[in-house]
């Protein structure tokens, strides 16, 4: 049997429902379908798209003067006006000025930012060393015996510069840290103090001022007698000639550059092409009167040298062995009121060299020990250091030029130095010796003894015992910063004259570059006033008329001062001779 269909339902209306809810269902379908695809693509297009567009905005970098935004083509390609309208209208902004990235354009901003970094000890002190060709230095060593005509100075140069050690026979050094070390030896001891220094960098970006390991005083040494100027000249021409092709120059056109000569200013600067004249033209060079050369005599008409101590005998090696002579300077018996070291010069009308001799022999206060020509107990570093430790002053006169080395060892032995030029330390050492010179010198104008009108031993009899033991105390205190260490060691805490002398270089350097960083210019600056700059103030910029005026006047006959001056060099060399014949 068949099973029969529910009454009342027919079948056609049956399926005819059927086929209308089928039809509901996928009409549903398809809407709730292209609801979410709807959805989809406004969150993509519209929502993604503006979040997308703020980060890339954002990620921009600013508006500068060399930097202006563009119209993005993926931004512009987007169908949101608003936001096409914002870019356009950062596009029409003028540029903003930007201080410190102005002052980027100065090439040597990386090293000025390090003095900032105070946990960098080094931060503001890099030193830069050119790696000069071996001619300019090395080679002078190795050829020692054409430093000098009269001088081996083989011997010299050995021990890093310092020369032999020296015997403690008479008790009058210490046991060690003694040596007879060449006046003239500047140039490689130096050298020798800059390789251990510790704030040394290969990256010249970092320096704060570049060194430039030349041997100058030694390269003219060889050619001052019988060589023309051509052959003078050729080195320090060569010298320049490869500097200026070092990327390192075109910082600031060497104005951070600094070398060493252990000589006389004089040596260095030849006035004329004349065969006959002396010396090199090493600092008249164009570039040269750029860089900064240290000397153990500087010019007071010129800005491009600076005067540095003549080496004495002392080298220590470590704090230990100033701190113990420094004590035993202090403790010493002085039983002269006075002395001097030194030889008359019968040929210079100027000199007042045979009056201070002459007073010196009719005093029972003063000591002399005098230099003939020849065999001398002044070629004895044992007899002169004892003489200047058993002296309350010791007399520092004019020698061939300004300066003297004489003047350094006494001070070294706590002896007050009795200067009578200014140009004999106090417009030489500016570095390296107090501006107050009464603190711990004695001033006697030369003119006053040479007219007579003073008397050494009246003068110095004047000065209370309290007064000479503060000037002798200030006086040993100098001792640390008037002596070179041993190269090959390294003081702990003292700043011998190497440190001293690097630390102002580094001072002239990162003031001149703050100045050019600010704009500031030095349009009434007098270079034959060079002198006086050194003895301004800090802050002070102008030079008036001085107390010492009178003793680095030009000549009233027209002559230029500096023949006088090379001349004088030339009669140091004479006496040089002289001393080893």
């Amino acid at each position: 049997m068949r099973r029969r269909l529910a009454a009342g339902v027919p079948s056609e209306q049956m399926e005819k429902g059927t086929g209308k809810n089928q039809n509901t269902r996928l009409c549903f379908l398809a809407s709730l379908s292209a609801f979410f695809w709807f959805l989809l693509l406004y969150f993509h297009f519209v929502v993604l798209g503006r979040t997308t567009t703020d980060e890339s905005l954002k990620l921009r970098p600013p508006v500068t003067d060399s930097l202006r935004l563009q119209p993005d083509p993926v931004v512009s390609s987007y169908s949101n006006p608003t936001l096409v309208t914002s870019v356009l209208q950062i596009e029409k902004q003028p540029p903003k000025t930007n201080q410190p990235q102005e002052k980027e354009k100065f090439p040597f901003m990386r090293a000025l930012r390090t003095i900032e970094n105070k946990s960098d000890p080094c931060g503001g002190r890099y030193i830069y060393v050119h790696d000069l060709p071996s001619r300019f230095n090395e080679d002078m060593l190795k050829e020692c015996k054409s430093l000098s005509l009269w001088t081996n100075m083989c011997k010299f140069t050995t021990n890093a510069g310092l020369g032999p050690p020296l015997e403690n026979v008479e008790g009058v050094f210490s046991n060690t840290g003694w040596y007879a070390t060449n006046q003239f030896a500047v140039d490689v001891i130096f050298g020798n103090r800059m390789k251990q220094y510790d704030c040394l960098t290969r990256d010249s970006s970092l320096a704060a001022a570049i060194f430039v390991p030349f041997y100058a005083g030694f390269d003219i040494a060889r050619y001052l007698w019988g060589h023309n100027i051509s052959r003078r000249d050729a080195a320090s021409r060569d010298l320049v000639d490869w500097l200026m092709k070092r990327p390192e120059w075109g910082i600031m056109g060497g104005k951070d550059h600094f070398l060493v000569a252990g000589r006389i200013t004089w040596d260095f600067r030849r006035l004329s092409d004349e065969e006959s004249d002396w010396g090199n033209k090493l600092l008249f060079l164009p570039a040269a009167k750029n860089m900064s050369m240290l000397v153990v005599e500087s010019s007071p008409w010129n800005a491009n040298d600076f005067g540095i101590p003549y080496p004495t005998y002392f080298h220590p090696a470590k704090d230990a062995d100033v701190f113990i002579w420094q004590d035993r300077m202090r403790k010493l018996e002085r039983k002269w009121l006075f002395s001097f070291a030194g030889a008359p010069r019968p040929d210079n009308p100027k000199s007042i060299r045979g009056q201070i001799i002459n007073e010196c022999r009719n005093s029972k206060v003063g000591k002399l020990l005098e230099c003939d020509f020849g065999e001398s107990k002044c070629h004895s570093p044992s007899s002169i250091m004892q003489m200047f430790q058993s002296s309350l002053f010791c007399l520092q006169p004019q020698g061939d030029s300004y300066t003297r080395r004489s003047a350094f060892d006494s001070m070294l032995a706590g002896c007050i130095p009795v200067f009578f030029h200014p140009g004999s330390a106090y417009t030489q050492y500016t570095w390296h010796l107090p501006k107050d010179y009464t603190k711990y010198s004695v001033f006697i104008p030369e003119d006053d003894i040479r007219k007579g009108n003073v008397s050494i031993e009246e003068r110095l009899s004047q000065i209370s015992p309290e007064q000479v033991k503060i000037m002798r105390e200030e006086v040993i205190g100098l001792i640390p910063r008037l002596v070179y260490a041993d190269p090959r060691s390294k003081l702990e805490t003292l700043k011998d004259a190497f440190d001293v002398s690097v630390q102002a270089v580094i001072d002239k350097v990162t003031k001149l570059r703050r100045d050019i960083i600010e704009g500031r210019t030095d349009d009434n600056f007098i270079e034959e006033n060079s002198w006086k700059y050194a003895l301004l103030d800090e802050g002070q910029r102008e030079v008036g008329p001085h107390e010492w005026d009178p003793f680095f006047s030009k000549p009233k006959d027209g002559a230029d001062s500096g023949d006088s001056s090379a001349e004088a060099a030339k009669n140091s060399w004479k006496n040089e001779q002289r001393d080893h014949s």
